[in-house]
């Protein structure tokens, strides 16, 4: 009789992220992962939506998955999983420069799909990394 897998959910929250756009949560961690909610180009600090170019935008939500990550004992080291949604494919290659920023090595598996974004914006990311041990 080995173990059972912990069922338990965590839900992560801080004031330090920028608000939920709709009855979500930014991040849940269960069975030893963290799964991290896509995420929109809002600054925490004004709640706003910046919007810009996609280095700008890729920049702002790659930087509130760290905070994300690191306020549910994660990291972007720790990252396994990327799903990222562009607007316009057109957009890969500036979007990939400032990806190389965050992820220098040991790359996660990432899904890289067009889609139709609300607001306005260019993209929009999520994530399932691993749970410091």
């Amino acid at each position: 009789r080995g173990a059972r897998p912990s069922s338990a959910k965590r839900v992560v929250s801080s004031p330090d992220f920028a608000k939920a756009l709709g009855p979500y949560s930014h991040a849940i961690v269960s069975g030893g992962f963290v799964f991290v909610a896509g995420q929109a180009p809002i600054n925490p600090a004004t709640q706003k939506l910046e919007l810009g170019d996609i280095r700008s935008e890729t920049r702002l939500e790659l930087t509130n998955i760290s905070k994300i990550l690191k306020a549910s004992s994660s990291s972007l080291e720790n990252v396994v999983k990327v799903s990222i949604h562009l607007s316009d494919l057109n957009d890969f290659d500036a979007m990939n420069d400032v990806y190389r920023e965050f992820f220098r090595t040991d790359y996660p598996v990432r899904t890289t799909v067009q889609a139709v974004l609300r607001s306005g914006r260019k993209i929009e990311i999520d994530c399932i990394a691993r749970v410091n041990g």
